[in-house]
């Protein structure tokens, strides 16, 4: 049973799509044992690398809920939110983007190079500020986005900023599975 005075919270995944042992995939566990609605945006298997195609697969699955939406994006899923955001007319409470990519800034070897995040679509990572609540979390030491260049997007958003410390890019490989803080962060929201 689902609380219908609270929004629904929709899990926006990176370019990975939906992993069980991710902190996004066990927070929406936790949130429908409380009796929260929650929806997870279904992986695509067509243009999956293309902006386009993974900003409409968004609206497609904010637009199909009545009310009131939480988003809760990680990494290339912050991204996804964001460019989303620029176009979107579905009623958005607040938004949670933790360890954003920064497609922007040269990325480690074994990424795409710049000219491919251009022809995808990516860039450049829109700095105009966000029509809703939204509170970005970064780490010190992220290879997909240095703190500061995070801060900056945080700022151009009009984002609450939060300093995670050092927590590398908040996937499993860096030990979150379970990561209490996305919950507080949404019920702030």
């Amino acid at each position: 049973m689902t609380s219908g005075n609270q929004p629904t919270v929709v899990i926006v995944p990176g370019f990975r799509d939906h992993m069980p042992e991710h902190w996004q995939s066990l927070l929406a566990e936790r949130l429908q044992q409380q009796g929260r609605a929650v929806r997870i945006v279904p992986q695509i298997d067509h243009d999956k690398r293309l902006r386009r195609a993974r900003v409409e697969n968004l609206e497609r699955v904010v637009s199909s809920i009545s009310g009131p939406v939480i988003l809760v994006g990680h990494s290339v899923g912050c991204l996804i939110t964001v460019h989303w955001a620029q176009e979107t007319q579905c009623a958005v409470q607040g938004v949670l983007l933790a360890a954003p990519a920064d497609f922007d800034s040269p990325l480690p070897p074994g990424y795409a190079e710049p000219q491919t995040l251009a022809d995808e679509g990516w860039t450049p990572i829109p700095r105009r500020p966000l029509k809703f609540p939204s509170i970005v979390v970064a780490s010190r030491n992220d290879p997909l986005g240095k703190f500061e260049r995070i801060r900056e997007l945080a700022q151009a958003w009009g984002s609450r900023f939060v300093d995670a410390g050092e927590v590398g890019h908040l996937g499993p490989a860096d030990g979150y599975g379970t990561w209490p803080l996305a919950e507080e962060l949404v019920r702030e929201l």
